[in-house]
């Protein structure tokens, strides 16, 4: 006769994974520091400094920002509170965005 007990650790996940909630909680507060691309499109063009990245995370409302070269490795996930600075190999500012 054979033991049941990896049907039981199979049945009880089962059961677990049903009560999960698959709903997304609303916010109850204003959420702050979500990330503006449109109030720093005047940056394009400009040469990307750790001082103007400042800057621009500041005005964007953004809690963290980034420069980004052609060649950077970067995560594809999104982050509505980070503003990414696009440049070229030179640093020249090509796109600005939130992500």
């Amino acid at each position: 006769m054979r033991p049941l007990h990896p049907l039981i650790g199979l049945a009880m996940a089962a059961f677990l994974a049903g009560c999960q909630s698959t709903s997304t909680a609303k916010s109850t507060g204003s959420d702050t520091n979500i990330c503006n691309a449109d109030a720093v499109q005047h940056f394009i063009g400009k040469t990307a400094t750790a001082d103007l990245l400042e800057e621009a995370r500041s005005q964007a409302g953004a809690r963290v920002a980034r420069i980004l070269r052609p060649d950077d490795v970067v995560t594809l996930e999104y982050n509505s509170h980070r503003l990414n600075l696009n440049t070229d190999t030179s640093l020249t500012i090509e796109r600005i965005n939130c992500g």
